[in-house]
């Protein structure tokens, strides 16, 4: 998933101005027709008036939004149509601050836009909206059409319908049918003024102002409140984003297992960031549910502890060091080995061939012993310059810190950002070429992407090799709530490029000696059920060791209401079979609103 701290329009709102490059091309506006709300949001989820100029159409004004590139308000009609499938509210995009408020009773005139947030590219769905708008006000202090209850029950348990194949997999044109498919559902009331009451947080609230409520508490819920996403098929019915027409200021600053106790309700939107969303004219109460950071145990003197965690762009201007550093300290006990992904070069963003990160890490191990930590000694290899993707600039690449207390680096020169590190046979023992290395640098597998980087390693005359990984993102794939049913996740191909070649150098390993103790972590970006890690795992040469825990506490991520496994620690068959070791996702980041990365670190303790 992206990181929540990347670049993105204007903030709390669907990127919103109609131009060519977001709006569905349809039929050309023709004379103005005298239609209700209904009649122009229709059966489907493409307006039977696209293109065209409408008249007095009439409602009752519900929400005013004068904030961000999407200004404008929501109507809806009092008197209703028998049909489920037709909205009766819509948004009149007015490009500046609305002349109307609340209440008021309006009829608009206009053109009927289909928009798409973020683009065409996306795949996301649209939004219908009148354009262009001349507003009569008819009257003012008018009831507001009573909030629509979204519920447990009101909400059904399938996800989305299949799109239609002679349409691309798209649902655009197919019939709602709301009482069968939650995305049915929540397009039935684009636009209209809805409700939700005591909704459970599941995603904390983000720099934003917008966090993730469920209306289904029960629904795959994880341990500690959140929701977990556990394969293609629990997309979770329940989850909705929450925004605010009030000021930023007001917005509740909720973790996830907090309560917004009471009613919320506004309008329903459907924005670039999430798909559907509540933005409240009022917001419940915040009511805490007493959430605590996790602590991991102390390694005893017979295991060997090793650690995965993304720090999140850390660079020398970040305030963050020293709350990594008692993270790593206090919560991850202070590991033998700690695998550190998105450690930028010594200037961060700053463009301008800079590739080493000794300051970076530097300043990170002088924080973890001002923390009461070990003096942590550490091994890299420098990226060519803006070679590996991450923020331009940054040069984001992986790190092994280790304690030489605890553990030693078998240091093997050759090691460089292009050359391949390969596996040779010493007196019947898997040796690397060079200690660090990468993993054929040069495939295109891992063009504008994070190298994997390897070392081995001596804990009580034992040798362990470790792989750093971090893949490709899931920039690029279409959301959730796309038009395109199943969606397409073309980020996952590059991912199971890379899986492929680290699979074949851990055979190398393992085909020199069988039971050579092999970890393979990092920052997959992909879940444990999926084909990356499949493909990684292949012919039981890896063991995701995260799946020895309980389904509800699989999860190092929170995106859009669902808790996943982006980071994972795999281990090889000797690792594994020999049954002696423990696994601890622990959760620091991902459902508080105060993360200093979005990741949870992983650790796994076994006895080599």
């Amino acid at each position: 998933m992206p990181s929540k701290k990347s670049a993105r329009l204007a903030a709390l709102t669907v990127a919103a101005v109609c131009s060519a490059a977001s709006t569905v091309a349809l039929t050309t506006p023709a004379h103005a027709a005298t239609v209700a709300v209904h009649d122009i949001q229709g059966t489907t989820r493409v307006s039977p008036y696209a293109g065209q100029a409408v008249s007095g159409v009439a409602g009752i004004v519900t929400g005013v939004r004068t904030y961000g590139s999407s200004k404008g308000f929501w109507i809806q009609d009092p008197n209703p149509d028998a049909d489920p499938a037709t909205s009766e509210g819509v948004f009149v995009f007015t490009s500046s601050a609305p002349k109307v408020a609340v209440g008021d009773s309006v009829t608009v005139n206009g053109t009927v836009s289909e928009y798409v947030p973020g683009g065409v590219s996306t795949g996301n769905q649209s939004v219908t909206e009148i354009t262009k708008p001349t507003v009569t006000v008819l009257s003012s202090g008018n009831a507001v059409p009573a909030a629509t209850v979204v519920n447990k029950k009101s909400v059904p348990a399938a996800y989305t319908p299949a799109g239609d194949p002679a349409a691309n997999n798209s649902v655009n044109g197919l019939t709602l049918r709301p009482g069968t498919y939650a995305l049915d559902y929540y397009e039935s009331l684009e636009g209209m003024n809805v409700q939700v009451a005591d909704a459970g947080v599941v995603t904390a609230t983000d720099p934003y102002s917008e966090l993730w409520v469920t209306v289904k508490p029960h629904e795959n819920d994880t341990r500690r409140g959140g929701t977990l996403y556990g394969s293609y098929t629990s997309q979770n019915t329940g989850r909705l984003q929450i925004q605010s027409l009030g000021a930023t200021a007001d917005f509740p600053v909720a973790n996830v297992g907090d309560t917004l106790a009471g009613v919320t309700s506004g309008p329903l939107d459907y924005n670039q960031f999430g798909g559907y969303t509540l933005v409240a004219n009022q917001l419940g109460t915040l009511k805490s549910g007493g959430l605590e950071r996790e602590s991991t145990r102390k390694q005893k003197k017979d295991e060997l502890a090793v650690a995965t965690y993304n720090v999140e762009n850390l660079d020398p201007s970040d305030a963050t060091f020293g709350e990594h550093a008692a993270a790593i300290v206090n919560n991850l006990k202070s590991p033998d080995i700690v695998s550190l992904e998105e450690i930028q070069d010594n200037n961060g963003a700053t463009n301008d061939g800079t590739t080493a990160a000794d300051v970076t890490v530097g300043k990170l191990i002088d924080a973890i012993v001002a923390a009461g930590g070990p003096r942590y000694d550490w091994r890299s290899i420098d990226p060519t310059n803006n070679t590996d993707g991450g923020e331009p600039g940054g040069n984001i690449r992986q790190v092994f810190l280790f304690n030489p207390q605890r553990v030693s680096f078998t240091d093997r020169a050759g090691g460089n950002a292009t050359t391949a590190v390969g596996v040779t046979e010493v007196q019947g023992r898997a040796q690397l070429t060079a200690s660090p290395g990468r993993i054929d640098p040069a495939n295109t597998a891992w063009a504008s992407s994070r190298k994997p980087l390897v070392g081995e390693f001596v804990f009580r005359g034992r040798t362990v090799f470790v792989i750093a990984n971090h893949f490709n993102s899931k920039g690029g794939d279409q959301g959730l709530t796309s038009q395109y049913q199943p969606v397409v996740r073309s980020s996952e191909t590059q991912r199971h490029q890379q899986a492929t070649l680290v699979n074949a150098f851990v055979k190398d390993i393992l085909a020199v000696e069988k039971k050579a103790d092999v970890i393979a972590l990092g920052d997959i970006n992909d879940f444990e059920f999926s084909g990356t890690a499949q493909i990684l795992e292949g012919d039981g040469t890896l063991w995701s060791a995260i799946k020895s825990l309980s389904r509800n506490e699989r999860y190092s991520y929170d995106y859009q209401g669902n808790q996943q496994v982006l980071d994972q620690i795999l281990v090889s068959r000797s690792i594994k079979h020999d049954g002696d070791f423990e696994y601890d996702s622990v959760h620091i980041n991902s459902e508080f609103h105060d993360q200093i990365s979005d990741h949870d670190p992983q650790i796994l303790r076994f006895q080599p």
